[in-house]
């Protein structure tokens, strides 16, 4: 008696390996970063020459300014030195028109010496007034202990009024400017009694 022999199987009910490996699910590939777009070259120099042309400009523009700001400084500094003294100037003209008048009284042939005196002793007062009002003051310093930062000793002589060390005599006035020394005072310098000079010889 014969084995029964095995029933063959119909092959589309059989698994396919191939089949079975395209079912499978695939594998999700990983995310890739974000491509970052690299600007062109060409708008990067466009970008560079417009910075330097701006800059440039700035630059052109600055120079410019300060030339015009020196040469403006330049101008006002001529201006001022030139009509600096203008207010002192105008408040000299009255002294200088009473001078006039008293060099015309002066040559009138019934002139007075003592209203002529009295007139330019007068001018002389005006004259010292225009000028204190412009910050100018007399160092006159007769009686006054010595000071050599205002006073130039140009001789010694004994004095048995003036303690030694004073000024006896101003030869010549100093003045000031608001302060500042313009002309030290011309002065001779007391060394005291002559007694006590030569007991000191």
């Amino acid at each position: 008696m014969n084995a029964p022999e095995p029933e063959a199987k119909d092959p589309s009910t059989q698994p396919n390996a191939d089949s079975a490996a395209t079912t499978a699910p695939e594998a999700t590939p990983a995310p890739e970063a974000p491509v970052t777009a690299v600007p062109d070259l060409s708008e990067q120099l466009a970008a560079a020459k417009k910075e330097a042309a701006d800059n440039y400009d700035r630059y052109v523009r600055s120079v410019a300014d300060l030339d015009n700001h020196r040469r403006r400084t330049v101008r006002e500094k001529d201006e001022l030195r030139q009509f600096a003294a203008s207010r002192v100037l105008e408040d000299l003209l009255p002294v200088i028109d009473n001078l006039g008048l008293g060099l015309a009284a002066a040559k009138a042939p019934n002139a007075d010496l003592k209203t002529l005196v009295g007139g330019i002793s007068m001018v002389a007062e005006q004259l010292k007034t225009s000028l204190a009002s412009h910050g100018l003051k007399e160092v006159n310093p007769a009686g006054q202990p010595f000071d050599p930062n205002l006073h130039e000793a140009i001789s010694q002589q004994p004095s048995a009024d003036i303690p030694e060390g004073s000024v006896a005599t101003v030869v010549r006035v100093g003045f000031t400017l608001n302060g500042r020394l313009l002309r030290p005072a011309s002065v001779i310098v007391s060394t005291g009694p002559a007694a006590a000079e030569e007991a000191k010889a």
